[in-house]
């Protein structure tokens, strides 16, 4: 018996790799299982494999054994590197099973699919250069051929026009897991050729299928021509609908002038040769970043089209006075057109073409890491693109049971309507069909793409409780238990292998669920994230999403106007619970105008309605006080904070996703103009988190809270340092004093290091100037601000 585990990723990942297996010296079964070294080579595709060879006696023919792989790496020693569970045997079923025959023959475990599917360059080929290997999943077709199309449209329509006579078909050869390949000669001749599978499908049918491997995609515009021939340019097409390119994926363009595909190359190992800047730091822990949410598309400011990632390389200095050290981005995989959020994603390993591609990201990577900012990529996995024909929808098929992208409960004679067996999970797509290993491995390999490829740092899931809560069939919405089951099963997967890449990876998810093991260790059930967002922090912070009174609705309440009470005791339940693996925000994508009465926090300020124009003068100041006490609130709470782009300067227009081009916002503009107060209170309040430490920790307990006065206090320590933050929405604040609760173990004197309501941010200069002692209340007199609040620093005797 031969063994291979293929790592699918070309550089080292780990040593002494050792196979394990149910048998004994002899050959035969055994509970106790054997060890042996594997042997380590690279592949005809680059990628790390290891390899070795057992004899098992022939009187076991029949008998099932398992086998498992263990590594030293830098997770630790001992580490399990085989991450797929068994299906149905739980968690901790982390190894592969065969039935021993009589004839010779392999089994294989593939880490990832980064270099086993799609159009990849082999280095080990017959001739001189490298070869190029096609490969695709279509178990369900009768035949599979590579068919190239014309440079200049990119698009291949059903009829077959629009194919390049002058390049021949290329035909595949059907082999294990239902995988068609074919190796070709010189690679070079084909870097830039745009193809298409003709697909055989199992009713004999044609069909012409994008790669969903593909590392390019020749559209970057708009335009779909459903399938009928076209004759316009390449680059006007939808990249979801047009021919995928062949790729180069080991060099980079060496300059940012040039268009994709041209200019001078180097290698990418020359590339990331000088990717940090040693005297700058760089953020590796979840709790030590600021995170800033960015959408590329809403950049470019007065230009005649979507943001791009040159426009988000110009940003990076404008970040890095503001002090972020990591940066969201919204979802970056190619999909469907460019006025768009991104969450209807086709081909996962491809960056958006309209964006800049793939090798403009990698100079984006690299300049903020250069900058001590680190990258999150927010990825969708829940569902697919809704027009997906020319991609996962029917890939080899056209029978919905044989869906082979989509979970599909019985049969479509189970239903009064075909699609009555899909999964709904309260996205915009049905399910993936997450019990299918090809299915979890696309997922799971176009991650590890962004992390081995484009030096990623972590990213955020969009909506888990769909993949592992929220699944039920579409027909008459019953549950879908195993959908769950499989889902929580996918995420353990990512997680672990992801980790296995590159330990320091962070993973954070949207997820509703409070399911506690969603942060816990994938080591045993849990899913295996750092952090998971923290939406009821800010429904009860902001409330404008139309929350019932559950929601302390602080900033809405009080952009109100009058003086009355606020629910301040609810708020202060979320901002102790921010500790348990959270990140906090005041604003995100989600809330910022695109759900229900909601709008930028700016115009929250001032309960303002739709079509309300941005407030000016008295009006304006009071908006920016309640808008540095919310934003304080996020920053000095013990999760980790996160805010929209734009927040920083007063944004004011409505982020949709439809109208977030008519919709964009002058960032460098206002922070000269009258957004400047604001971006240098964002400036030091983010600079007060980074510089004390006790301040990005989990240690936090309530002081202080009163409804009916507006205050908050909280206290917040590392060690011996301790602080106090004090807050209020109160409308005439406490001028004279508060008195505020202080910690057993802090008495004596304290002193004011930061104020809401300094000067050089807009505000009356209201401070506590001189040093504050305990008193025989056990209490400090604190004066606050109207619409501030006030960081005090204990200081030992």
């Amino acid at each position: 018996m031969k063994f291979i585990y293929d790592t699918g990723i070309r550089r080292k990942l780990f040593d002494n790799v050792r196979l394990c297996g149910s048998w004994d010296a002899r050959g035969r079964f055994s509970d106790e299982w054997s060890e042996l070294i594997m042997k380590e080579s690279v592949g005809p595709d680059g990628a790390r494999v290891f390899e070795a060879e057992v004899r098992l006696d022939a009187s076991q023919v029949g008998t099932e054994f398992s086998w498992r792989v263990l590594v030293d790496g830098g997770l630790g020693l001992d580490r399990e590197a085989i991450v797929t569970e068994q299906r149905g045997q739980g968690h901790a079923a982390l190894h592969r099973a065969f039935t021993f025959t009589e004839q010779d023959s392999t089994e294989r475990y593939y880490l990832t699919h980064v270099r086993r599917l799609g159009a990849r360059k082999l280095h080990a080929w017959a001739g001189t250069e490298p070869g190029l290997r096609f490969a695709v999943w279509a178990p369900n077709a009768q035949a599979v051929e590579v068919v190239f199309g014309d440079p200049r449209t990119g698009y291949i329509a059903d009829d077959g026009s629009g194919i390049d006579p002058a390049r021949p078909v290329i035909p595949l050869v059907r082999g294990e897991d239902g995988v068609w390949a074919a190796e070709v000669a010189r690679f070079s001749d084909f870097v830039g050729a745009p193809y298409m599978y003709r697909v055989r499908r199992e009713d004999g049918s044609v069909a012409y299928r994008t790669d969903l491997h593909s590392r390019s995609q020749a559209g970057r515009g708009d335009f779909n021509p459903n399938g009928k021939p076209y004759d316009g340019k390449a680059e006007e097409l939808d990249g979801v609908v047009s021919c995928s390119l062949v790729v180069d994926t080991e060099v980079v363009q060496a300059g940012l002038s040039y268009a994709p595909g041209e200019g001078d190359t180097i290698s990418e190992e020359e590339f990331w040769r000088d990717e940090f800047n040693h005297g700058t730091p760089f953020p590796h822990r979840i709790e030590d970043m600021i995170i800033y949410e960015l959408h590329i598309g809403s950049l470019g400011f007065g230009e005649a089209r979507p943001g791009n990632l040159d426009d988000a390389i110009a940003l990076l200095d404008y970040l890095a006075a503001l002090g972020v050290n990591a940066i969201e981005l919204l979802p970056i995989a190619e999909a469907s057109g460019t006025r768009t959020w991104g969450y209807g994603n086709s081909h996962h390993f491809a960056i958006e073409s309209s964006a800049g591609g793939r090798d403009k990201f990698r100079h984006f990577v690299r300049a903020c890491h250069r900058r001590g900012i680190a990258v999150f990529v927010d990825v969708v996995y829940n569902h697919y693109v809704p027009n997906g024909e020319r991609a996962q929808w029917l890939y080899d098929s056209p029978q919905h049971e044989h869906n082979i992208y989509y979970w599909y409960e019985g049969s479509s004679g189970d239903y009064p309507s075909p699609d009555g067996g899909y999964l709904d999970n309260l996205s915009t797509g049905y399910a993936p069909r997450f019990h299918e290993e090809m299915v979890r491995k696309l997922f799971i390999s176009s991650a590890a793409s962004l992390v081995v490829d484009f030096h990623v740092d972590g990213f955020r899931v969009d909506q888990t409780t769909s993949i592992h809560a929220y699944n039920v069939v579409h027909a008459d919405g019953r549950p879908a238990g195993a959908a769950n089951a499989e889902g929580a099963k996918f995420l353990r997967e990512l997680s672990r292998t992801l980790r296995l890449i590159k330990p320091t990876t962070i993973l954070t998810c949207e997820d509703h669920s409070d399911w506690s093991l969603v942060t816990e260790h994938p080591d045993g059930a849990g899913l295996g994230f750092d952090a998971t967002w923290y939406s009821n922090f800010y429904h009860n912070l902001i409330g404008d999403t139309g929350r019932g009174p559950e929601c302390a609705n602080l900033l809405r309440t009080a952009g109100m106007g009058g003086n009355g009470e606020l629910a301040l005791d609810r708020f202060a339940e979320c901002l102790i619970s921010s500790r348990r693996n959270t990140v906090v925000y005041h604003e995100s994508h989600d809330e910022a105008g695109n759900s229900e009465h909601s709008g930028r926090t700016l115009m929250v300020a001032i309960a303002a309605e739709k079509g309300t124009p941005k407030p000016e003068g008295e009006l304006r100041r009071i908006a920016e006080a309640r808008c540095r006490v919310v934003a304080g609130m996020t920053f000095l709470a013990a999760g980790t904070p996160m805010f929209l782009m734009g927040e920083e300067v007063g944004a004011s227009k409505d982020f949709t996703y439809d109208g977030f081009l008519e919709n964009r916002e002058d960032l460098h503009g206002q922070r000269r103009g009258d957004g400047q107060y604001l971006f240098r209170y964002y400036a030091d309040v983010i600079r007060l988190r980074r510089r004390h430490r006790a301040l990005s920790t989990t240690n936090i307990e309530l002081m202080n809270v009163h409804n009916a006065d507006r205050v908050l206090a909280f206290h917040r320590w590392r060690g011996p340092e301790h602080y106090i933050v004090v807050t209020t929405l109160s409308d005439t604040g406490f001028p004279d004093g508060y008195p505020i609760n202080v910690p057993l173990d802090a008495q004596g004197r304290w002193r004011q290091i930061f104020t809401s309501d300094a000067l050089a941010y807009g505000g009356n200069g209201v401070s506590n100037e001189e040093e504050l002692s305990v008193d025989a209340e056990q209490q400090l007199r604190v004066k606050l601000p109207a619409r501030g609040f006030v960081v005090l620093r204990h200081t030992p005797s």
